[in-house]
């Protein structure tokens, strides 16, 4: 095994960038992705049938077709439809629609709003009635049981599942090298084609996702556990009698 490259500062560079581009991407698309999925997960509850219709039509075909078809439609469909546009061709936005670091954030944000969406709707729909209605008997408000009682209980209960689906877009992320980003699969393959190393540069990509998705993982069951409510219901069951 030949891992000298790493002491090289240019394949140090390309490394570097893969990285700061897979966290970028990581952290945008997890954060619109989410916000969008509350969205979605509301509309499917408590929209009208029509809405819910539309919602339910949107996550199947995004749940049903592969990640890497849906990234090539928008930065080879979409966006070089939107470049062709004379108004957009001129305009401020030219830069982004030829970015394929905005593409990808586009389609994985999606994704996960897809996703995410769905899981969400489970869990509010889990939620139990008696809850949100005796916040309606102290006089809260629909808007003030959905922030206060509705959405967070079906975060809490859902939490484990969303945390899978950081760690699935985590691993997403290597797709984009199919449309020109450096991300850290794709300054691998620079690697590769430039000195020839078939595994060295890939065994360092793999340990450098398995520590991020460590540090993930980690972060995302501290959340869990400093969760209102969430500890005082795991020492409850620890304690209960015939529990090991």
């Amino acid at each position: 095994m030949d891992f000298s490259f790493i002491l090289d500062p240019g394949y140090l560079g390309y490394f570097r960038e893969g990285l700061i581009n897979t966290l970028l991407l990581v952290f945008w698309s997890g954060l619109i992705g989410m916000g969008l999925a509350v969205l979605v997960a509301l509309g499917l509850v408590t929209g009208p049938r029509p809405l819910r219709w539309l919602l339910s039509g949107f996550t199947t075909v995004i749940r049903g077709t592969p990640l890497l078809v849906q990234l090539f439609f928008f930065y080879d469909g979409v966006g070089r439809l939107l470049i062709s546009v004379p108004a957009l061709r001129d305009s401020m936005f030219r830069p982004l629609l030829v970015d394929a670091f905005f593409f990808g954030v586009v389609t994985f944000s999606i994704s996960v709003a897809a996703y995410s969406g769905e899981v969400l709707r489970s869990a509010m729909t889990s939620v139990p009635r008696s809850e949100l209605e005796a916040a309606q008997a102290f006089g809260h408000t629909r808007a003030q049981i959905l922030r206060r009682i509705w959405l967070p209980r079906a975060v809490q209960i859902c939490l484990p599942t969303l945390t899978g689906e950081m760690i699935l877009l985590l691993k997403s992320v290597p797709l984009v090298s199919t449309i020109a980003v450096v991300d850290l699969l794709r300054a691998a393959n620079i690697v590769r084609s430039e000195t020839f190393l078939v595994y060295e540069p890939l065994l360092l990509v793999a340990g450098i996702f398995v520590a991020m998705t460590l540090v993930l993982t980690t972060a995302m069951w501290m959340l869990e556990r400093s969760y209102p409510g969430a500890r005082p219901a795991a020492e409850r069951a620890r304690k209960a009698p015939g529990t090991a």
